[in-house]
């Protein structure tokens, strides 16, 4: 079992970390993300470190220990960073265009669909097949690209829909017609 949320945070050149009763907000280059830190978990920061503790080994306070930990860092890579997910679009007929900043997806529906991105999320279609979802928080981002994979996912018979780049889809095999 790890214990991740013992190690402290490093806090990068170029990024400021201000600590506020409970809450935490992180400035950087691309950004700034506020968080709440939960009740009962210790914060101390000293100089470009960040340390965590928690009052007791109960099962809810070890959860959101490493919680913490992890969601501090996000933001710390965020700002810095940033996140993107990258979707492809399998199947003839299917395509994706940017009109502004709406996402204009035609999945061979009776109508197109639209998406509008959440605040703090771009969206990008370099080609119409391809679809980059990218900003400095890890979770709308997340969000966001499951969102939209969500419309069309990827099929077992013949692989048609949405899909991570990278993501396997397992095939079935269609009926045989013989008994």
């Amino acid at each position: 079992m790890q214990r991740i949320g013992k190690d402290p945070i490093e806090i990068p050149s170029g990024v400021t970390l201000t600590l506020k009763e409970r809450d935490v907000t992180v400035k950087g280059p691309k950004g700034q993300l506020n968080w709440s830190i939960p009740d009962g978990l210790g914060v101390e920061l000293d100089g470009s470190t960040l340390q965590l503790s928690r009052p007791n080994e109960t099962k809810h306070m070890k959860s959101c220990h490493g919680m913490a930990f992890r969601l501090i860092s996000n933001m710390i890579t965020g700002v810095t960073k940033g996140f993107r997910r990258e979707l492809e679009i399998q199947g003839v007929g299917y395509r994706a265009q940017m009109e502004g900043k709406r996402l204009k997806l035609d999945l061979q529906f009776s109508h197109d669909l639209y998406f509008d991105p959440p605040e703090g999320v771009s969206l990008e279609t370099p080609k119409p097949t391809t679809i980059i979802v990218s900003g400095i928080d890890k979770q709308k981002v997340g969000q966001a690209a499951a969102h939209i994979r969500g419309y069309r996912p990827p099929e077992p018979y013949k692989g048609k829909g949405i899909r991570y780049v990278g993501e396997y889809v397992r095939r079935k095999e269609g009926k045989s017609g013989k008994k």
